[in-house]
């Protein structure tokens, strides 16, 4: 697992090699990965948007921005905690990603940006 916590919001990582397809020829590599995002902060906050680089052994680099996550602006009060889970694909057994949220502090009506730390998007044959 992969932490990080910037301005009292802690976002962690898991991510877990789920298979291969084959489309059109060509091999994908599918992968999960869960998300925890906890209020550490005396403030109120809400996610607002995500920003994601995403990158493969094979340079095929992609960057996802966004509102929110799969469908919500979670608000979050001192304490509180939100996961989830979703998924990427790659083109090659092996890559990253890493990104940031923006939050906005509902008790300042101020925005900050809320690192995701960079982590390892690798198939199991990689990590033997």
């Amino acid at each position: 697992m992969t932490q990080a916590t910037t301005q009292g919001v802690k976002v962690s990582v898991n991510s877990i090699f789920c298979g291969v397809q084959e489309r059109n020829q060509q091999k994908h590599y599918l992968f999960d990965y869960y998300i925890s995002i906890e209020n550490l902060s005396t403030s109120t906050v809400q996610l607002h948007t995500r920003h994601w680089e995403i990158y493969d052994s094979l340079n095929h680099n992609e960057i996802i921005e966004g509102e929110g996550v799969i469908g919500m602006q979670p608000i979050l009060k001192s304490g509180e905690k939100h996961s989830y889970k979703s998924h990427c694909i790659l083109l090659s057994n092996c890559g990253s990603m890493k990104g940031f949220y923006t939050m906005i502090d509902l008790d300042l009506k101020k925005s900050f940006k809320v690192e995701i730390p960079k982590f390892q998007l690798q198939t199991e044959s990689i990590l033997n």
